[in-house]
């Protein structure tokens, strides 16, 4: 989070695109800092024209009401403040606030993943190593609960401010000490919480739009990622092309709003470059 470093959105397409596709809920706790350089080839060229070259595109899924479930007001506030300065909205496009990542963690954190139902919780919990992964006692929602509740405690006692009131530069101020593990907060590490945090903004900024996060596929979009696979025989000896294609999502297909083949398939629409 230095000054330094690219932005938030460059430091972190490095490490995104190492993982892979980014799965559907937060169920790994990655401990990947976030200071690498652009994915270079996933998205297309700033500036760059680009036209349909086959049918028109589908039409964009119904609006839904989305209602925080878990956060209430000011955990809220944090949530998509922090993650609009982990991806943050720039030349390349929104950022994870736009994108609805905020609502997808709050989803996540009501269901399962969030009360740790398929985690054993009995203990006793001491630190395990990188590769045991998380051993604490508390669930994600606690996590997530009580450690916004000490970083805005924080912020009041350096800034006199809440996290989601402090200029954009405090924020990155905060999140740096919480990345490194300077500011302490009472019942979990703040390392840990970061870790978690950051590791939930990705999943929310890749994970499939019906998920609540990636809102117009611009996560996907972002690194030239298809979506929903589909059948890909007829470019398999087309090396070194790239594949561009408007992104599917499950819900595109549910609702019919993308073209399937007779075995369920998307059939993607081609995006061209005019150079």
């Amino acid at each position: 989070m230095s000054k330094d470093q690219p932005s938030g959105r460059r430091r972190f397409l490095k490490s995104a695109a190492a993982v892979g596709a980014v799965g559907l809920s937060g169920t790994a706790q990655a401990q990947e800092a976030h200071s690498h350089k652009p994915f270079a080839d996933a998205a297309l060229p700033a500036g760059e024209r680009i036209e349909l070259a086959q049918a028109s595109a589908p039409k964009p899924l119904a609006s839904q009401l989305q209602a925080y479930t878990y956060f209430n007001s000011g955990e809220s506030d944090f949530v998509e403040a922090a993650v609009s300065r982990l991806i943050p909205n720039d030349d390349l496009g929104a950022g994870a606030k736009e994108a609805g990542v905020a609502f997808f963690i709050d989803q996540q954190l009501a269901g399962s993943y969030g009360t740790l139902g398929r985690g054993y919780r009995l203990g006793p919990s001491p630190e395990g190593t990188p590769q045991q992964g998380y051993q604490g006692p508390l669930t994600p929602q606690e996590i997530y609960r009580v450690a916004i509740r000490d970083a805005d405690n924080h912020c009041h006692k350096t800034f006199g401010k809440r996290f989601a009131e402090l200029s954009t530069a405090q924020q990155d101020e905060v999140l740096t000490a919480l990345e490194a593990g300077k500011i302490t907060l009472e019942q979990v590490p703040a390392q840990r919480f970061f870790a978690l945090l950051w590791n939930n903004t990705q999943e929310g900024f890749f994970a499939d739009p019906m998920y609540g996060g990636n809102r117009d596929k611009v996560g996907w979009k972002l690194i030239g990622f298809p979506g929903v696979a589909a059948v890909y025989t007829e470019h398999i000896d087309k090396h070194g092309v790239p594949y561009r294609a408007q992104p599917v999502g499950i819900a595109d297909i549910q609702q019919s709003l993308a073209r399937t083949d007779e075995h369920g398939h998307p059939v993607h629409i081609m995006i061209s470059r005019k150079d």
